[in-house]
């Protein structure tokens, strides 16, 4: 079977593409976590904080700007991060980007690219996230 007639679905936590194999036969159906990574580590409140911070910025951008705006997802990061925090906002880069993941998948947001819409499982370098045009 070509790769590209293989059934994908997304990650729960990470929002990474899972294409299904052979091994996966019978559980398909169950399938929920790329990886042992993710199956530990499960969706926290982080996650969700970073889900509606991303919102948040995208909506209050447009508001104030109109039209199709981007943000970065270090600004979502970094404006996640309470005020005197120790924590540095590039350690929640990559939950950062596995939350916009998950909004694609929900369809409220679009990653981009060099002006174009990309695949937010296999993005490679600086994103930059917007709302979906309706």
């Amino acid at each position: 079977m070509a790769r590209t007639a293989l059934p994908e679905k997304s990650c729960i936590v990470c929002g990474r593409t899972i294409t299904w194999r052979k091994k996966w036969e019978r559980t398909w159906d169950q399938v929920r976590y790329c990886s042992d990574t993710c199956r530990r580590r499960k969706l926290n409140a982080t996650d969700v904080l970073l889900e509606n911070t991303i919102l948040l910025l995208l909506r209050a951008r447009v508001a104030k700007m109109g039209g199709a705006t981007t943000i970065c997802p270090s600004q979502a990061a970094q404006a996640a991060i309470p005020p005197g925090s120790p924590e540095a906002w590039e350690t929640l880069m990559e939950a950062t980007r596995g939350a916009a993941r998950r909004l694609v998948e929900r369809g409220e947001i679009e990653v981009m690219q060099a002006g174009h819409v990309v695949d937010a499982s296999r993005a490679k370098g600086p994103i930059r996230l917007r709302l979906v045009r309706r």
